[in-house]
């Protein structure tokens, strides 16, 4: 098993940060243009998608929490320091807590969850009104739905945050960090 070292990531660090990066990104977009614009064929996309990200997300907190927290390039200030923390929290958590919340929505919505087509869990169809579902436990599903509408909302001002920060310390900062992300030994 390779660790990263200062100079460089390892290959599972990389994959695991652009493979949740990419996937959250996408999933975000869908879910705004889905909500705005009522795009319901998109469901089930983004639901197996962000079933999907979950594990990976999850690997990924395991392997931080193992590997430990990468070294920090340059000498930052105090305050930038803390808000790369912040802003690296931030993620790791939301990129647990958007699929776990859509999870938890769907399934208590009556809506059950499948991925790509394979049904995991079951929905709840109301016999009295084809093509509508009974929720098994609405109060829980509207919970987890403004949880997910608020993560959402939190993860979108992370990216942007994470995003600055690594052009930051690629055009100003002249420090590595974003090199060593995409895979160079700095």
């Amino acid at each position: 098993m390779t660790f990263d070292t200062e100079a460089k990531f390892s290959r599972k660090t990389l994959m695991l940060h652009w493979v949740v990066g990419i996937t959250m990104i996408v999933l975000l977009a869908s879910g705004v243009y889905m909500a705005e614009n009522k795009v319901f064929a998109l469901y089930g996309w983004h639901k197996s998608f962000g079933i999907v990200v979950f594990f990976f997300a999850l690997w990924r907190v395991v392997w931080r929490i193992r590997n430990g927290w990468p070294s920090t390039l340059g000498d930052p200030s105090k305050l930038m320091h803390i808000l790369a923390k912040v802003v690296h929290y931030l993620l790791l958590i939301g990129t647990i807590i958007m699929p776990l919340s859509g999870f938890v929505m769907s399934v208590m919505g009556g809506h059950g969850a499948a991925l790509f087509g394979l049904e995991l869990i079951a929905a709840n169809p109301d016999p009295a009104n084809p093509g509508k579902v009974i929720p098994l436990n609405g109060a829980l599903a509207g919970l987890a739905h403004q949880v997910h509408g608020l993560a959402g909302d939190a993860l979108i001002i992370g990216v942007l945050l994470h995003v600055a920060g690594a052009y930051k310390h690629h055009l100003i900062d002249k420090d590595g960090t974003l090199r060593r992300m995409l895979g160079q030994e700095v």
